[in-house]
C-alpha cells in the first residue's frame, strides 16, 4: 500500500473505544471482532493496521473528574494523544435503557471539538434485546455528526441473539470496507491540509484556531493592557 505521494506508507492507526465495563465485555468482543476485520481486509489490499484500545472502563473516575472540573488525569491524557493520532476508530457502546451508555457519552463530551474532525468513525453497540437496534443511528450518530467525523454508512448492533447469526459477519464486513476505503483516501488528513481553516473553532482547541487571530489590533493591546495605536496625522 502506498500514500497519495506514492512512497510506502506506514500501517493504520485503529483506535478502539469500548464503553464496555464487565470483563469479558460483549462490546469489547463486537469491537474486536470488527478491529480483526479491518486488519484483514487492509491486508488483502496491501496495507497493514495497528490497533490500539482504549478501555472507558479503566478511564472511568478520570472521565468523571473531567466532567466536573475540566482537568484530565494522565490516562485521559493518554487517549486523548490516542485519538488524536488515529488514522481510524471503531467505537462500540453498550446500550442502557434506549440509550449508549453514560461512560462513553461522558468521555465524548469531554473532549475538544475540534480533536476527531473528517476522522473516520465505525459506530457498534451492543444490548441483551434488538428493542434497542436504532441508538446506534439515532443517538450515537448524531454525537459523532457533532463532532464532525466521517462516520462509514454501515451501523452495527447485537442483540442477544445476532451473535451465531451469519448477517452480523456480513454486516461486520462491509464496515470494515467501508473504514479501509476512507482510511485509504487519507480524506481527514488532506482536510487538515487543505481545508482546516475553513472549519469553526474554539479559542485554544486541537483547532489551533488562536493562530488565525490577529494580535496586533487595537482592541487586542487594550485587553492586555496596552493602549491603542496612536492616530496617524491627518494629510
Amino acid at each position: 500500500m502506498h500514500s497519495t505521494n506514492g512512497q510506502a506508507r506506514p500501517p493504520y492507526r485503529l483506535v478502539v473505544v469500548s464503553g464496555g465495563t464487565s470483563n469479558p465485555s460483549s462490546t469489547r468482543m463486537l469491537a474486536d471482532r470488527i478491529a480483526g476485520r479491518v486488519g484483514t481486509l487492509a491486508g488483502r489490499r496491501g496495507g497493514q493496521v495497528r490497533v490500539q484500545v482504549v478501555d472507558l472502563r479503566e478511564l472511568a473516575t478520570e472521565i468523571t473528574t473531567a466532567l466536573v472540573s475540566q482537568l484530565m488525569g494522565p490516562k485521559m491524557t493518554a487517549a486523548i494523544d490516542t485519538l488524536a493520532a488515529a488514522d481510524g476508530l471503531i467505537v462500540a457502546a453498550p446500550v442502557y435503557k434506549a440509550a449508549p451508555s453514560g461512560l462513553l457519552t461522558s468521555f465524548f463530551h469531554v473532549l475538544d471539538n475540534d480533536l476527531l474532525i473528517a476522522k473516520p468513525v465505525i459506530l457498534a453497540a451492543t444490548a441483551g434485546t434488538s428493542r434497542h437496534a436504532l441508538v446506534v443511528d439515532e443517538q450515537m450518530r448524531a454525537l459523532f455528526a457533532f463532532l464532525r467525523t466521517m462516520t462509514v454508512p454501515t451501523a452495527l448492533f447485537a442483540a442477544a441473539e445476532d451473535w451465531n447469526d451469519p448477517d452480523l459477519n456480513k454486516r461486520i464486513d462491509r464496515a470494515a470496507l467501508e473504514l479501509v476505503l476512507l482510511m485509504e483516501s487519507e480524506f481527514a488528513h488532506r482536510v487538515k491540509d487543505e481545508s482546516w481553516d475553513s472549519y469553526q473553532h474554539s479559542f485554544g482547541s486541537a483547532g489551533g484556531s488562536e493562530t488565525t487571530v490577529d494580535l496586533d489590533t487595537d482592541l487586542m493591546r487594550l485587553a492586555a493592557g496596552g493602549n491603542a495605536a496612536p492616530a496617524r496625522p491627518a494629510n
